[in-house]
């Protein structure tokens, strides 16, 4: 690269918990700047979360967190071309992108869900992938499925 690489930005943790994982996800969930109403969608998701999900001995936060882990991606697959002909080409995710994926994943997929509120889709897809099923675990079964049947192109990594 000629130019310097940017500085990373220092993300605050969220007020409630306390924690700059949330607020990547909320900044994720943001539209136009609305910062106040992410939170509220996603703090209203986690309660949710926690009156549907009584029988865990576990908090709505750890739930969250451990369905962010079940559709995390560890592989992805890049196009490449090569003499002409363009290869998939199976790489691995450094880990500040995997998290990113799995966050624009379940939102993504939060969002095509059919329900009467954003939180109550969110909650939706958020214990459908704690329960590793749902639309963003099949988006991260089908990554790591792409990757293995390129498994043969490894080979042309940059």
């Amino acid at each position: 690269m000629r130019k310097a690489k940017p500085k990373k930005r220092i993300i605050l943790p969220d007020p409630k918990f306390g924690d700059t994982k949330v607020s990547k996800f909320v900044n994720h969930l943001m539209y136009d700047g609305k910062k106040n109403k992410s939170y509220e969608i996603f703090y209203a998701s986690l309660d949710i979360v926690g009156e549907k999900m009584k029988d865990q001995e576990k908090s709505p936060l750890e739930i969250w967190k451990a369905a962010l882990d079940n559709i995390t991606p560890q592989v992805e697959v890049k196009s490449r071309r090569i003499g002409g002909a363009t290869f998939q080409v199976p790489t691995e995710i450094r880990a500040d992108r995997k998290e990113s994926v799995s966050m624009k994943n379940l939102i993504l997929y939060a969002r095509k869900r059919s329900g009467k509120s954003m939180a109550e889709k969110l909650s939706a897809e958020i214990m459908d992938a704690f329960n590793s099923q749902g639309a963003a675990f099949k988006r991260k079964e089908e990554m790591h499925r792409m990757a293995e049947a390129n498994r043969a192109f490894a080979h042309f990594r940059f």
